[in-house]
């Protein structure tokens, strides 16, 4: 049901699209009609496909690794009050910092390639996946807790065993997020500093103004994200279930 309502919602911003640029007669340069949009995309499919392959691995690594530092993270909070202590006031203060005003200096720091754009992603899906995984570790159902206490559970095994599992819709909510945050990440460090990928195919264009290769392109990073969203979510929903 979920991908008819997405095949119907799709069919009617095209045509929406369609009918506002047939009724206001828009110039092409400004707003190009579906058609010419997907002419662009079928023409410059190669190029497009090798700039998609970039930001993809780009933002599948952030996701990763932003993934793992924000559940580590999550349980060194969820255990250590020591850590809460120091690190809890650092994670608050560091999202008072616009994440898109430092993608200048990532580009400084560590170059054109493809590190300063893992970092962009890493450090705008990191405090998501942490803040959800944490809350999940301290939100426990207290008899879930009283059990463990009963029957002797040591701390490594009520964490391992009961207070992990419960919590895993909440990593999995992070998760969501963070697979639709992670694209944003890459594409803005593709902005101030790149050679390859979507976000460098769309100033291209933009430069050049060819709006319908920028369409096509930014068409294409949506999907990409949707694609990404879907598979974190059924992960996500199997994590859920197993646990």
């Amino acid at each position: 049901m979920n991908w008819k309502h997405g095949i119907i919602s799709a069919i009617v911003l095209i045509a929406v699209w369609q009918l506002t640029v047939t009724l206001t007669g828009v110039a092409s340069f400004i707003l190009p009609s579906p058609l010419r949009v997907a002419n662009a995309l079928w023409h410059s499919r190669a190029l497009i496909a090798e700039h998609a392959w970039v930001t993809l691995a780009e933002v599948i690594l952030g996701l990763i690794i932003g993934s793992i530092l924000g559940i580590v993270t999550a349980i060194n909070l969820a255990t250590s009050s020591t850590a809460r202590a120091i690190l809890r006031p650092i994670l608050v203060f560091s999202q008072a910092i616009p994440v898109f005003a430092l993608a200048p200096l990532l580009t400084l720091w560590f170059g054109y390639g493809m590190g300063s754009k893992i970092i962009m992603a890493v450090m705008i899906i990191y405090f998501p996946v942490a803040s959800a995984f944490f809350d999940g570790l301290m939100k426990t159902p207290s008899g879930y807790l009283d059990l463990a206490q009963t029957m002797a559970a040591t701390q490594s095994r009520e964490l391992w065993h009961i207070r992990m599992r419960a919590a895993m819709p909440s990593l999995g909510s992070g998760l969501r997020l963070a697979a639709v945050y992670a694209p944003i990440g890459a594409v803005i460090g593709e902005w101030v500093g790149a050679s390859k990928g979507l976000g460098y195919l769309m100033l291209l264009a933009n430069g050049r103004v060819k709006t319908d290769l920028l369409f096509a392109t930014l068409i294409v990073l949506a999907v990409l994200t949707v694609c990404l969203h879907l598979c974190v979510d059924i992960l996500a929903r199997r994590l859920a279930k197993d646990h």
